[in-house]
């Protein structure tokens, strides 16, 4: 596979990708972590006006901004790959979007883990020719009634065109489109199920919801979350990745090392502040009241999540 010269995010794209993460359907204010309504209601409901954005990277490498989490997809004649699905209320704009890349049919997916905002679009994607991979907790969580408690959210089983058909239990290489892609389990961290895809020739890094650039992450305790174990898989990314290697998190701008390692950064001194509060016998109340993430929150904490609503994370994931 042939790649074209290091692609460098403009500063135009940097903004239109903030924009985005500032409109899109899984941003909402956070008065919803509290509200009646799940914020997993608001999303999909939001799904409805969400725009898409495209970006190529490098080579046949592109990526979908706007619904859910970030949508990587390689084109080429063995068919569309897509790593993750995001939501079904984009259906419309998502199929034009991919139109609009290539005549080729989609044949593969890639869940990166089970959350809906990135799988919610797996019955329709199945439904038109893609054969699904995920790790086995994947399919597991998507099998079964799940209940995330942060979201006062029951999922019920979904249904079986939706379900992945290739399960991961090991690291795993595949070859497609004149591509190699490594797929790689992080152990338990956003999830207890998140995978990590390499395109190898073209040097870009998926890492899904282990990293959210510039935004404080959701770690998902119901489901196998862990907060050392988040912190653990930024560390594997900060390894992996060069200075040219472009990095696809989850959710926020597309991203390089440099933020990598400030995300890092970032849990590592929040995580140390918290454990030591807690560890002078605070409660959970009183620790959110001495405000841990003050020093961060006017970067990290515009998105999804609040300084006190990480501050809950962390405490609950630290002895």
């Amino acid at each position: 596979m042939k790649t074209s010269p290091t692609h460098r995010v403009s500063r135009r794209h940097f903004i239109a990708s903030s924009v985005i993460a500032g409109t899109a359907v899984c941003l909402m204010p956070h008065r919803f972590f509290a509200a009646a309504e799940s914020p997993v209601v608001t999303i999909r409901n939001a799904a409805a006006s969400a725009k898409i954005a495209v970006t190529k990277l490098r080579g046949n490498v592109n990526v979908l901004e706007g619904s859910g989490g970030n949508i990587a997809v390689l084109t080429g004649s063995d068919g569309k790959l897509l790593v993750d699905a995001g939501i079904p209320g984009t259906r419309a704009r998502i199929t034009e979007a991919l139109a609009g890349l290539s005549n080729d049919p989609v044949k593969h997916l890639i869940n990166t883990h089970w959350h809906f905002d990135h799988t919610d679009g797996n019955e329709w994607l199945h439904s038109v020719g893609a054969e699904i991979t995920a790790h086995e907790n994947t399919r597991k969580h998507l099998a079964t009634t799940t209940r995330v408690e942060d979201w006062n959210f029951t999922f019920p089983p979904a249904p079986s065109g939706a379900l992945p058909a290739k399960m991961l239990t090991a690291d795993q290489t595949m070859h497609v489109n004149g591509a190699t892609l490594s797929l790689k389990y992080y152990g338990p961290a956003h999830t207890d199920g998140d995978i990590s895809v390499e395109f190898a020739e073209a040097d870009i890094l998926h890492v899904a919801d282990t990293f959210w650039n510039g935004h404080y992450p959701f770690i998902d305790y119901s489901t196998g979350g862990n907060l050392d174990g988040m912190i653990r898989a930024t560390e594997a990314n900060v390894a992996r990745v060069t200075d040219k290697t472009i990095v696809i998190p989850g959710h926020g701008p597309i991203g390089n090392k440099s933020q990598l390692i400030e995300f890092r950064d970032m849990l590592v001194a929040i995580r140390e502040k918290v454990a030591a509060l807690k560890k002078e016998g605070k409660s959970r109340d009183e620790v959110i009241a001495a405000k841990p993430t003050a020093n961060y929150d006017a970067k990290w904490g515009r998105f999804v999540i609040n300084g006190d609503f990480f501050t809950k994370l962390v405490y609950r994931g630290v002895g």
